[in-house]
């Protein structure tokens, strides 16, 4: 098998994992067990405080101590045991304990697939700019597949979910000791000062002006992505309170219309080469973010009948809201910083926008949707939604006005050598 094809294949996995609960989750959560919302909020803040915790220093490990695929594989199998024993716990308190514990595994192998990728593709003297997002597009396909088989399989709000995200888990863990040695770089010269030796020199990268832009906007942005995987489906599946919609398509297969999402990302992680080369990092970035704007807005007023078109544009829209930004940020961190600290450098984009990002919006939005949305039981999803909108509204401006960033596309090139 061609080493293209079989990154393809680590790259379909590591999202399947994640697909077969993140978005469902919800409805077994509140429609299964039903606990409360701001235990919820809690819950989806293990994505952000494992993000904070250990991406940074799996990197770190990745660049000195151990090879990178070897540490992605042990990873994905002790969180895949994690993920099975999720369906033997009774109450909220000790499911948080354990998805925090398969959380601290999984996080950090996002980041960790990346570098592995970029090593391998690097070592074999391909082109990463154009030969990355096609590998990259199979992850989200792998995403796709993995909310279809839970929907389709009844398990949309069953605990079967987690058994066959913790199955996929460990079929990669084992997988990934079989891909190409990514070894430590150990570009450190001995007589280093003990934290550059530990690899905790990529945190000056905070004391660039650009790049503390560019790691605080990323934290905004990893809010907005949350509370999309957090309310998505449960919104969706919530129409069924409403007596005209109760029987519809829509909440009936809410899930697979929520996977319109990630087939919309497919189309854009092909087209990134091209925005990319031909409006620069900053435009690509700011175009994200006004696409979260669209992608909340037209939830606030879609429906499962005459605004059905608004759901489905507004999961279109998703597409290019986390694409744009996520996999474009990974390429400007290639290109931006040291290759003595790159694996850090791409855990601390993960820290920030999966870390800190996702830790406060998810408990932040916890907190206001049940203190102002939620009445008598009943979520306001208009108005949840439209909070939503105006939030990344201001962060685009925001970004607009600050981040300075000149279009270069000779450093887009650069990143292949």
């Amino acid at each position: 098998m061609s080493i293209k094809y079989r990154l393809t294949l680590m790259s379909f996995l590591q999202f399947f994992v994640w697909g077969a609960w993140l978005i469902t989750v919800g409805n077994y959560w509140f429609a299964t067990k039903q606990w409360s919302g701001a235990e919820f909020g809690a819950i989806f803040s293990t994505l952000g405080l494992s993000s904070i915790i250990m991406p940074a220093l799996t990197g770190i490990i990745a660049d000195r101590f151990l090879n990178a695929e070897k540490l992605y594989g042990i990873l994905h199998i002790i969180g895949g045991l994690f993920i099975a024993y999720l369906p033997q716990v009774e109450n909220p308190g000790d499911f948080y304990w354990v998805i925090f514990g398969a959380m601290m595994c999984y996080m950090p192998t996002i980041s960790l697939s990346n570098s592995v990728a970029y090593n391998i593709l690097k070592n074999n003297n391909y082109d990463v700019i154009k030969v990355f997002p096609p590998i990259r597009v199979w992850g989200t396909i792998g995403f796709i597949v993995a909310m279809w088989i839970t929907n389709l399989s009844g398990n949309k709000a069953s605990a079967n979910m987690f058994y066959i995200s913790a199955f996929a888990a460990i079929v990669l863990g084992i997988y990934s000791f079989t891909l190409p040695k990514c070894p430590p770089q150990k570009l450190i010269d001995e007589d280093a000062s003990f934290a550059k030796k530990l690899g905790l020199d990529a945190f000056k990268l905070f004391g660039t002006y650009k790049m503390a832009l560019f790691f605080i906007f990323s934290m905004f942005l990893g809010g907005a992505l949350q509370l999309t995987n957090m309310y998505g489906d449960t919104y969706l599946s919530e129409f069924a309170n409403v007596p005209q919609y109760a029987d519809s398509f829509v909440v009936k297969y809410s899930t697979i219309i929520m996977s319109i999402s990630q087939i919309s990302e497919t189309l854009f992680i092909l087209a990134i080469p091209f925005f990319l080369k031909k409006f620069g990092i900053k435009q690509v970035m700011l175009i994200s973010m006004l696409a979260w704007v669209l992608r909340f807005g037209l939830f606030a007023y879609g429906d499962p009948a005459g605004g059905l078109w608004m759901i489905v544009l507004s999961c279109v829209v998703y597409g290019m809201a986390f694409d744009f930004f996520n996999i474009s940020g990974s390429l400007f961190v290639e290109t931006t910083t040291d290759p003595k600290i790159r694996s850090s450098a791409q855990g601390l984009f993960m820290m920030m926008s999966n870390g800190f990002g996702a830790f406060f919006g998810g408990i932040i939005s916890g907190t206001i949707i049940d203190m102002f949305f939620t009445h008598d039981g009943k979520r306001d999803w208009h108005n949840i939604w439209l909070s939503f909108a105006i939030y990344a509204m201001v962060i685009a401006i925001a970004f607009a006005v600050m981040f300075k960033h000149k279009h270069d596309p000779k450093a887009l090139e650069n990143v292949t050598h």
